[in-house]
């Protein structure tokens, strides 16, 4: 989303977003007489009109299992449609009823613009609207150019089939990962190209080590807990034939949810209580003096801070963690150590052969990623 904030030194109202890799800001307009707290409650109703419009894209209506009268998927729809009304209301001169959280927002903003009297001011932040709303119509058709780049740090419920086959493009010219992956792709279709060439990897390094792909993401000692939980989760059901978007997306869906205040999935929830009650069990037998409340529960092995990008981030190292245990094994066959004279020489050969095995094994699942 964008955010908006005042310049005071400079007296203008700017904007500015994330690509991925660091923000950009660009200027909206000079504030002239404007007092500041105006000024500033027009820049949080901007900010917050943005979240509301952005929303409408990480939470589309196509993806709700209902769409009747008064769903879940009818309010989204709600929300969406609320788009074409949101420049008409900032420049109406008076209150116009509305019936969307989207043009509630934009009534809010139209009256911080009119508190302000200034018709330049009321243009230019009319146009900077005008191409946030573009922005978010762009990435919804999978487009994360220009000021839709601020996508890259969203995280969606659903994901561009463009983009997922753009991001495994991407990985096979580059499997350890590359900054065009963070910076163009939505991170939901990375995390879907980038489960499948994590079972690609896992599987090489399998047969490598004679392990089955789900003990090679297991043994990965490099990855936190909770990222080894879920990768073994996208390995393990990949393995059973399962697609990468039927694993992943399920996941990113099921911690959105939890960001918001909402459980999911029964089942899930007990197993995570069962663990917790065993844990305690074993915290009172070890330190029978501390209490159970110190016992944290984790309901989703990922960030429900950034969901998508949390789970890019695991992939990714576990795709190296698995070059990391098929380079161990190959520097034990061959008896030689990277310091030798031809260590580096020897590693080098490895890694092409690795980057050559995972190509393959992904050349043969592709059929199942799209």
């Amino acid at each position: 989303m964008t955010r908006y904030a005042v310049d005071h030194a400079r007296n203008a109202l700017v904007a500015h977003w994330s690509t991925g890799i660091g923000d950009v800001a660009v200027t909206v307009a000079p504030l002239a007489a404007a007092g500041p707290s105006d000024a500033l409650r027009l820049a949080a109703c901007l900010t917050e009109l943005s979240q509301a419009c952005w929303r409408c894209y990480t939470h589309p209506a196509s993806i709700s299992d209902q769409h009747g009268p008064g769903s879940l998927g009818w309010h989204r729809q709600r929300e969406r449609d609320a788009f074409a009304g949101v420049v008409p209301i900032l420049t109406a001169s008076a209150h116009v009823p509305v019936s969307a959280k989207v043009g509630d927002i934009a009534q809010r903003t139209g009256r911080a613009l009119r508190a302000l009297d200034s018709p330049e001011l009321t243009v230019q932040v009319v146009a900077d609207v005008a191409a946030e709303l573009s922005a978010v119509e762009q990435a919804e058709r999978g487009d994360l150019s220009g000021r839709a780049q601020q996508a890259v740090t969203l995280s969606r419920e659903d994901a561009s089939p463009l983009q997922v086959a753009q991001a495994d493009a991407f990985l096979n010219r580059q499997p350890f990962g590359c900054e065009e992956l963070i910076t163009q792709i939505d991170p939901a279709a990375a995390a879907i190209a980038a489960a499948h060439w994590l079972h690609a990897a896992a599987a090489t390094t399998g047969r490598r080590v004679r392990q089955h792909p789900v003990q090679v993401v297991a043994e990965s000692d490099h990855l936190r807990p909770l990222a080894v939980e879920s990768l073994v989760e996208i390995v393990s059901a990949i393995s059973f034939g399962a697609t990468p978007r039927q694993t992943v997306m399920p996941l990113i869906r099921h911690t959105l949810h939890v960001a918001e205040g909402h459980l999911c999935g029964v089942t899930d929830a007990k197993r995570r209580i069962a663990a917790a009650e065993r844990l305690v069990a074993r915290t009172r037998i070890d330190h029978p003096h501390s209490g159970s409340d110190s016992v944290c529960l984790p309901i989703t092995s990922l960030d429900p801070a950034r969901p998508a990008l949390d789970l890019l981030d695991n992939l990714m190292a576990g795709i190296h963690g698995c070059w990391l245990q098929y380079a161990g094994h190959a520097r034990t066959q061959d008896a030689f150590s990277w310091q030798d004279p031809d260590g580096d020489r020897r590693q080098e050969r490895h890694a092409e052969l690795f980057l050559t095995e995972v190509r393959q094994e992904a050349a043969t699942r592709h059929q199942h990623l799209l």
